[in-house]
């Protein structure tokens, strides 16, 4: 079984108001899949869907049993009490993780250079610093599923390898991640699968060639699937 079978047929904010539409596809264990669009296609809906954010939702998105998930939003949130170091000790606490998962969130924190401002709070950071911060207190969790909005926003060239590199390393464990990203040239090179919205709904979705077939993008590019999705509505 899939780790998480999303199968909408409509969601949005109220009943009669829709924001989207048809949306089904399926999210398999050491699986990257990008979600790409234009913005307002509906890929940040989606996503609040599947975490059950959404006060109106018709279908069904099902995790399979047992299934953790950790999500990183576009924007970093924080508690503006609570420094960087106390904000992985109340996950522990809440999520009764051991000692090893803080052992673990200390390496991270180290890989992302953050292991000097553990002690400080996030609002004094940088956008990148929040963003590290961020990553690192979802990964610690070692999660079954990843859910990632725009995770490349504020990180600079190392921070945005190291990333990539950690992705790879949560795929090699079975993590299934969703990863949804603007930086088009990059999804290609690393993604698995991709998701194509287009006005709240899937255009296409599977493997590389299967979406670039459907889009009709000649060229082999996956802008050209979105410039193709976009045509006409203006």
């Amino acid at each position: 079984m899939a780790l998480l079978t999303v199968d909408i047929e409509q969601a949005g904010y109220k009943p009669q108001d829709a924001v989207i539409s048809q949306v089904a596809f399926k999210l398999e264990r050491s699986c990257l899949t990008g979600m790409i669009g234009a913005n307002g296609a509906g890929k940040s809906t989606t996503i609040k869907a599947i975490l059950q954010e959404l006060p109106f939702v018709e279908g069904n998105v099902i995790k399979k049993e047992g299934t953790t998930y950790s999500y990183i939003p576009e924007r970093p949130i924080f508690y503006d009490e609570l420094t960087l170091w106390e904000h992985f000790e109340f996950v522990a606490a809440v999520e009764q993780l051991g000692e090893e998962h803080l052992t673990y969130a200390k390496s991270l924190l180290k890989k992302f250079r953050l292991a000097e401002r553990v002690h400080e709070f996030p609002a004094t950071f940088s956008k990148g610093m929040q963003q590290k911060g961020m990553i690192a207190l979802a990964m610690f969790t070692n999660p079954d599923l990843l859910i990632i909005d725009e995770p490349f926003m504020g990180l600079d060239p190392g921070s945005t390898k190291l990333l990539l590199d950690m992705l790879e390393e949560e795929k090699e464990k079975g993590t299934g991640i969703l990863m949804c990203t603007h930086i088009l040239d990059t999804a290609q090179r690393v993604c698995d699968s991709f998701v194509v919205i287009e006005q709240g709904t899937v255009k296409a979705c599977g493997k590389l060639t299967e979406v670039l077939t459907k889009c009709g993008a000649e060229d082999g590019s996956l802008y050209s699937c979105i410039t193709v999705a976009d045509d006409g509505n203006e």
